[in-house]
């Protein structure tokens, strides 16, 4: 809730709900996801979101504001025993419950630490973006490292350590990575309520290829806010 550059995001209307409970509608059509948690702060300024999700069933961890991966650590250990991790951010209701899963398929194939759909080459659209890590490896970052930047960013210890943990990376050939569908900023809102305005009455699990389709109709949205969005 106190994002600097649109506060209070996570509640703002998306078709006549939450944006974060809209996410969690999508997210739940992932097939290899087993249980989805909210991993929240222990500040006051978030109490409104966990009212929201407590209400809505979805369960809820609360943790420090600033040290997310300290947070991530407190949640699974308040739900596990787990094995294997994925984290979604909550500023991405347009996330492909399909590419989720194909980022964990490939995650199991490969035997990998951890496995992210955002590799050296990003392919994907900013909003779409998948991490999967192995719990075991997470607690070995929390446990090594001191860098603010890791416990604010939850993973970068892993990734920035390929000879430590393996590491797997899913691409796609279509190179969308400057498109943007991520909720950071008023004109992204306005393109995901756009977007939800268009689809989903008809539709509610609409897919990507159906915002792309969508996009393209618009060339008033193409580059919505100076982004590619297509």
């Amino acid at each position: 809730m106190s994002s600097t550059r649109l506060p209070g995001k996570v509640l703002a209307d998306v078709a006549g709900a939450p944006m974060i409970l809209r996410q969690i509608e999508r997210l739940q059509r992932a097939t290899r996801l087993n249980r989805i948690v909210v991993a929240t702060s222990d500040q006051a300024s978030d109490d409104p979101l966990a009212v929201c999700l407590i209400a809505a069933g979805v369960p809820v961890f609360r943790g420090s504001l600033d040290d997310v991966l300290a947070r991530y650590i407190g949640a699974m250990e308040a739900f596990g025993p787990v094995r294997t991790i994925v984290r979604l951010t909550a500023d991405c209701p347009l996330a492909d419950p399909d590419l989720i899963d194909q980022t964990l398929d490939l995650h199991q194939r490969s035997g990998a630490d951890y496995t992210s759909n955002t590799p050296a080459r990003r392919s994907f659209a900013k909003g779409l973006d998948v991490e999967v890590f192995e719990a075991v490896a997470l607690k070995i970052a929390a446990d090594q490292t001191v860098d603010p930047y890791d416990h604010e960013h939850v993973t970068p210890f892993l990734y920035r350590h390929p000879s430590r943990f393996r590491i797997a990376g899913l691409e796609q050939a279509p190179d969308e990575g400057e498109v943007r569908w991520t909720v950071d900023r008023p004109d992204d809102l306005d393109f995901v309520r756009a977007v939800y305005d268009a689809l989903y009455a008809a539709n509610p699990a609409f897919t990507s290829d159906d915002v792309r389709a969508f996009v393209r109709s618009r060339p008033d949205l193409a580059a919505l806010g100076g982004d590619r969005r297509i």
